[in-house]
């Protein structure tokens, strides 16, 4: 993931919200001349600028950043004694890697 790559995403995510440069920076309270560097790629978006970009033009972090779908992105190795389902287990898995990713989405920090 690049810079450059990130702002042309929020770029497209903007025009598609049919927002302004102007628009997108009043309802995210990023200045525009910052939202203009980031699309740009002058400058890095920062995680919070990211989510608050998402939540005004209705698209993801993940399609913001590039990152892809929590299915895309697991990986797992497992191994069932019980002859358990793995698919089952691999599902059962993701709802809950979803649940994770959509509140780091939200900006929701994960309790212990």
């Amino acid at each position: 993931m690049t810079i450059a790559n990130v702002g042309e995403r929020i770029e497209r995510a903007r025009m598609a919200a049919g927002l302004s440069q102007r628009a997108l920076a009043d309802v995210t309270g990023i200045s525009q001349s910052t939202l203009s560097r980031i699309i740009s790629g002058d400058r890095p978006a920062k995680m919070p600028e990211i989510v608050l970009i998402a939540e005004a033009t209705g698209h993801t972090v993940a399609e913001l950043t590039g990152t892809g779908t929590v299915a895309d992105r697991a990986v797992c190795a497992a191994r069932a004694t019980n002859d358990s389902d793995m698919e089952s287990m691999r599902e059962a898995l993701l709802h809950f890697l979803e649940l994770s990713d959509y509140l780091d989405d939200q900006a929701i920090p994960a309790v212990v």
